[in-house]
């Protein structure tokens, strides 16, 4: 389990590195949320769709308010200056372009840059929640997941054969492994995580890429 924690830390930490001073940006649930450690939450102003800019990593001695939670109910701060407001206009938000970032989690990416992040057939559906709108709606769209499953299959996949969010397409995707951005309508590996070579990132990846290093 310490090795699963210690690949999504170095995940999060990475995709910090992608932002900047002054954007908004929306963490999803898992994975991307674990990014708010790693930003400075005075100059990049974290969004939650349940109804909050201005998230911040709780710390040390900070009194936890129930009321305060990110998509993933997980507890959350408040940074001096943040804003609170209901779904109605956290989703208008979203969905009129207001949202530099948004990082997702994903079940599978494909070759094409496609995200299926909501569905495994045959198992029950808690709902898509804001997914489909942070991908329409959001300029730049980064995806943190570990390269395989739990079971050792690879997530990133000439095809998705799971449920596709949205037509868009991803910007980047992060893994312990590697770092894929979609240049000329083509995944392509850019950079190797430390540790990870390109043997290896090519032994767990199903999909076609380009070497871009």
């Amino acid at each position: 389990m310490a090795d699963v924690i210690n690949d999504q830390e170095k995940i999060a930490r990475r995709a910090a590195k992608e932002l900047a001073p002054n954007m908004i940006v929306n963490l999803g649930i898992g994975i991307p949320t674990l990014v708010a450690k790693y930003v400075d939450s005075s100059a990049v102003h974290i969004h939650t769709e349940n109804g909050m800019l201005g998230v911040r990593e709780l710390t040390e001695g900070d009194k936890v308010d129930a009321n305060l939670v990110n998509a993933g109910k997980v507890a959350i701060g408040e940074q001096v200056g943040a804003s609170y407001f209901d779904s109605a206009e956290s989703f208008a938000m979203i969905r009129g372009g207001h949202i530099d970032v948004a990082i997702l989690g994903a079940l599978q990416v494909d070759a094409q840059g496609f995200i299926a992040n909501w569905a495994v057939p045959g198992k029950p559906i808690l709902g898509v929640g804001g997914a489909m709108d942070l991908l329409a709606g959001a300029k730049r769209i980064i995806v943190t997941t570990t390269h395989t499953t739990k079971k050792g299959e690879p997530k990133i996949v000439e095809t998705c054969i799971y449920p596709v969010t949205s037509t868009r397409k991803l910007d980047v995707l992060i893994t312990e492994l590697a770092v894929f951005r979609m240049m000329d309508g083509k995944l392509c590996l850019t950079e190797l995580m430390p540790g990870a070579t390109l043997d290896e990132v090519k032994a767990k990846t199903a999909a076609s890429f380009e070497v871009r290093l």
